[in-house]
């Protein structure tokens, strides 16, 4: 092998011996806390986010490092599905709404702008619907709602727990797809009883309201996806336990700097108490 490498005998042995240097130690150790990273994710996140991850443990790693530790060790995310069956279907009885967001999923201060979707989830016992409130300001699901239908008191609970959970400035923003649902009379009157207005994208424009369908891709890729429900009661269990324990307080979020929704929410909040 020496003569074939063109090394000698002599220099092939004192490799063998040589003591491992320091970028050896340093690799082997990251990539023990790089597995351990990926795993405490449930295997869902990528190198940006492992490295974010990293950095809010105090460990100094670049991006690119994390990516090629994470190629030697064969950690690959989850990946999303393409499929997605649209429950958007406007109802032609109700005048045009203005889209007072325009795509801009940024706000200032938590409570004026918010965000709202419907999603389903398979079950053996056959669908479960998921209706959000998500704060455009820490992107956190302020409130939701599940039950075997996407009729209007879906949504409407949805909001009204948004309310009750946190303060919402007068005439904030909520803004959805234009599913029939959304343009009710009936969902209109909980609206202005809340003092919210209703804001709407284009009918069949996914980026209108991308902020509500990047949360869902995540749970679906993150969660759903990945288990099988035989029962309602079951799917309705895992998707409360994945916003309430795993996005709002940990999951790092790209658009908030990597920092999960609860401690962006959480910060303002004791700004405000601490001015």
């Amino acid at each position: 092998m020496c003569l074939w490498l063109s090394i000698s005998r002599s220099g092939f042995y004192d490799w063998r011996t040589r003591a491992t240097s320091a970028t050896a130690v340093r690799r082997d150790q990251l990539k023990v806390l790089v597995r351990h990273v990926f795993d405490s994710s449930d295997q869902t996140y990528g190198y940006r986010r492992v490295q974010a991850e990293l950095g809010r443990l105090g460990v100094d790693v670049g991006p690119e490092l994390v990516r090629r530790l994470m190629r030697e060790l064969d950690l690959v995310a989850c990946q999303p599905r393409p499929f997605r069956l649209s429950l958007t279907s406007q109802d032609a009885n109700q005048a045009a709404i203005a889209d007072l967001v325009q795509r801009d999923f940024t706000a200032t201060v938590p409570g004026t702008k918010l965000v709202g979707d419907i999603t389903y989830v398979p079950t053996w016992q056959g669908w479960v619907y998921v209706a959000t409130v998500i704060d455009c300001y820490s992107k956190k699901v302020i409130a939701y709602a599940l039950d075997d239908n996407y009729k209007t008191p879906l949504i409407t609970t949805a909001i009204r727990r948004a309310a009750h959970n946190e303060h919402l400035a007068s005439g904030a923003i909520f803004h959805t797809d234009r599913g029939s649902n959304y343009t009710s009379y009936e969902f209109g009157t909980v609206l202005k009883d809340l003092d919210l207005r209703r804001s709407m994208g284009q009918t069949g424009i996914c980026y209108d309201n991308a902020m509500a369908e990047s949360f869902f891709a995540a749970l679906k890729n993150e969660l759903v996806n990945r288990t099988v429900y035989p029962t309602r009661a079951a799917a309705m269990k895992d998707i409360a336990r994945y916003i309430e324990t795993r996005y709002n307080p940990r999951r790092l979020h790209s658009a908030i700097g990597y920092r999960p929704p609860n401690e962006v929410h959480d910060a303002y909040r004791s700004g405000q108490q601490a001015a």
